[in-house]
This record gives C-alpha cells, structure tokens and sequence, in this order.
C-alpha cells in the first residue's frame, strides 16, 4: 500500500473495537473503571441508530470516567466526531476533534495515523471550506508538534489537492512552496532523500499550471520531474501517469503530435498498471495525438491498448481509427457528431477538433488529386463535404508547406499542379491568398460603410 494511501473504515467499525474479553477479564486486569468505561461505550454504540443525542450523552459519560487520557476515551472521541459531522454540528465537531489530537500522544502511532487519516478523508467531502481549513490546519499544527513529518507531508499534500480541486491557486502556490521547503536540509540545499516527495510536489504543481495553460511553467516542470524520474529506482505509477499526461497535453498545445503520443502512451501505460480509472481518458488522448500526427499505425494494435478496445467509452475512438485509415470522410464526421458524449463533451479533445478535421481533408484531399495535373475546387468541395473557400484555403496552406506543388486559379476556379521545386507556385498561392484576404476585408468594409 502506498504512503497517501489510507484504511477507509466503515462507520461503527473501528478495528480496534474487537472483543476485549468477559468483564470479568478485565475486572482483573484493568480494575472496575475500564469494565464501567467499555460498557459505556459498548452501550453508546448500540443506541447510535436509535438516539444518537444519547449515544453522544453516553460517549459523553466514557470521557468523564476516564481520570487520566485512555483508550476508551480515544474510541469515544472518534464516535462523537463523526457523529458530530453526521449532525452537521461543525463547531461541536472541530471541539471534538481537537480532543482526539491531544491524545496522540497516549495511542500508538499507527492509531493515530488511521484516526487523523478517516477524519480528513470524512470532511473531504463537505463543500464548507472553514470547517476543511480548520481541520487541516488542526491537523497539521498536530502533527508537527508529534514530529510525526512522513504524515505531517501526506496531510499537507491532500490539503493542496483539495485546494486544487477548488481552484484556489493563491492558497495551492502557498502549499506548495511549504512542501518545497520541507523538501529542503536547514542550509537550503535539496534533501537528496525527499526526490520521491519532490516528484509528488511536481505533481500538483503541473496539474496547477495545466490549469493556468502557463506553457513556460509547465515545460519547466516536465523536465524536472523526467530528471528526478530518472534517478529514482522504482517509481508510484500515479506519479508517472500524471506526469507524461501534462507531458502530452504540454505537446498537445505545441503541436507537437508524436511526443505527445509517446507520453500519452506512457501515461496510459502507468495508470493502467495502477489500476487508475483515468487511463480511459488518457487512452482517448492517445487516439487523439495518434490521429493528429498522422500516423498509419493503429494505436489499438498495442498489447497494453488491445483489451480496451471494446470498452463502451472506447468504441467510439476506434471506429474514427477505422474511418480515419480508410479516408472515410462521412463517416469520420458522423461518428463525431452520433459520440458527442464520449468525444466532443470532453473540453481538451475538442480543443483539437477542428485539427482532426484538417487532418483527414488534407489527407484526402491528396489522395484526390494525385492522379491529376488540374482539378476543379467545386468536385474537390464536394468530395470533401466543405465549400470551395475551404478548399482554397486548404489548398494555400498545402502549396506553402511544400506539401502541394501547384497553383490556384481563382477565375477557372481550378488547382493547377505544377513541376517540382517551382517557386512561382508558391508566390502564386501566396498572392492567390491575400487577394482572398482582400476581398474579405474589402466586404466588410462595405458593410461598416
């Protein structure tokens, strides 16, 4: 089990709360107090779904028997938190809450780990950010006092994942930076022997600058975290998955099609072998870069990618594998158009639609012309499912990239290839374009006017 990961218990079911024995065993071990105080608390459980204004009296009474910090006093005190946050009683709950801290020191470690652990993953889901900032604040201030620091740095670290979740990034640059300096030996130097908590800060921190579409940040980012990623011996594959997925959104954003299929492949692969349920969407990014880069390899034919290829929100990505390969332009379209929800919905595929889009028409489109020397713009539109406009347009950026040896006559409404290496080709597209520009600019002149 990993460090950030906790015992999720279910309420009434602490692991502690086996069976101590007859009371009569513990009469003679521990005396008649601890027998009035187990049967106390054993009772106060027992009335929690009938009355638990009383099972909190009675939980109540287990703290006043307790001359000195105890065990059931401990058990009492985590009931009556969670009963508390239950009853939406936030303030009875922190007054609780703080009680159980003091006794951390009277339980064992692993105790009050699982305790602190099931009260932050309790309140994580409450939207009332005083009563997530009071508590994470109590725990910490706890912590650092217990010098318990390998839980003081989980806890810090979920506080910047929900400040993240929020979208607060004045208070997540704050954790942050607090993360960093305990990253750090008193002389300031990088504490060789916290790379791996390092690489968990870089986590949240590219997440935060993905967010922000801050590309200078996050190619910084990247290339700390490949450097830290190298040096380390064995590596959580949720660091990994996270880090190669901003890698490939990162290239995504530059245009950089085959390093993002190499990190989104990598990426997949990590969250597969975690068992994350974002390899689904990575999977999809990956289809999206493999289509972009215009590659002729089907991503599905990859052993890790092959048994998810029938998956119901994968389905869709590979028929536009099938249509994209046999330059099935139609049906490309359709099956965007019919998979909206599991394509077009989400924000960062359809960012790069109308790239997809490009793609296959220039794809196409050359496959159309190559037996000819001229062609029509109309028969091409046609082929094509767009205007002649688009086809010009299309045909422009061709001819400029090199891609397309020809010019366009726009009276014959023609494309004319041409011999290669003729840089009159060019200038003609050049000037076939910005007269197009012109004539735009020129219409909306006469509107304004």
């Amino acid at each position: 089990m990993s460090d950030d990961e906790e015992v999720i218990l279910e309420d009434g079911d602490d692991e502690e709360d086996i069976e101590l024995g007859s009371n009569e065993d513990m009469e003679d071990e521990d005396g008649e107090e601890e027998v009035d105080s187990s049967n106390t608390y054993y009772n106060a459980k027992g009335s929690i779904e009938e009355d638990i204004d009383e099972a909190l009296e009675l939980f109540e009474a287990v703290l006043d028997m307790e001359e000195e910090k105890g065990q059931w006093g401990f058990k009492a005190l985590k009931q009556m938190v969670k009963l508390n946050f239950r009853l939406n009683k936030y303030t009875d709950m922190l007054k609780r809450y703080k009680q159980l801290l003091d006794y951390m020191s009277i339980v064992t470690r692993n105790e009050s780990e699982t305790a602190i652990n099931k009260v932050l993953n309790m309140v994580s889901s409450s939207t009332d950010q005083k009563l997530l900032s009071n508590v994470y604040s109590e725990s910490l201030e706890a912590l650092k006092k217990a010098g318990n620091e390998k839980l003081w740095f989980n806890t810090k670290l979920k506080q910047g994942k929900l400040y993240m979740d929020s979208h607060d990034y004045d208070s997540l640059r704050r954790v942050i930076q607090e993360l960093k300096d305990w990253c750090k030996t008193p002389d300031g130097k990088l504490d060789m022997k916290k790379d791996t908590n390092l690489l968990d800060i870089y986590v949240l921190e590219i997440q935060m600058y993905s967010d922000l579409n801050d590309l200078k940040k996050l190619a910084e980012l990247y290339k700390s975290c490949n450097q830290l990623s190298s040096n380390a011996v064995v590596l959580n594959p949720r660091v990994t998955g996270v880090i190669r997925e901003c890698g490939g959104k990162m290239y995504m954003r530059e245009k950089k099609w085959k390093n993002a299929y190499e990190d989104f492949f990598e990426a997949f692969k990590s969250y597969d072998e975690a068992g994350n349920p974002r390899r689904i969407e990575c999977l999809k990014y990956l289809v999206l870069s493999n289509l972009l880069s215009s590659n002729d390899i089907n991503p599905f034919d990859a052993n890790e990618a092959k048994p998810y290829k029938t998956h119901s929100e994968i389905v869709a990505m590979t028929e536009l594998v099938s249509a994209y390969q046999n330059n099935n332009i139609k049906s490309f379209e359709k099956i965007l158009k019919q998979n909206k929800k599991t394509i077009a919905e989400d924000p960062f595929i359809r960012t790069y639609i109308p790239d997809l889009l490009n793609n296959i028409r220039t794809k196409v489109l050359l496959r159309l012309i190559k037996p000819y020397t001229r062609i029509k713009m109309d028969f091409v539109a046609k082929e094509l499912f767009i205007t002649i406009q688009d086809v010009e347009k299309l045909c422009v950026d061709l001819i400029l990239d090199q891609q397309l040896d020809g010019f366009i006559d726009q009276i014959q409404g023609m494309v004319t290839l041409g011999a290669k290496g003729s840089e009159s080709t060019r200038y003609k597209a050049i000037n076939s374009w910005s007269q197009r520009l012109a004539d735009i600019h020129g219409a909306v002149l006469g509107k304004i006017n």
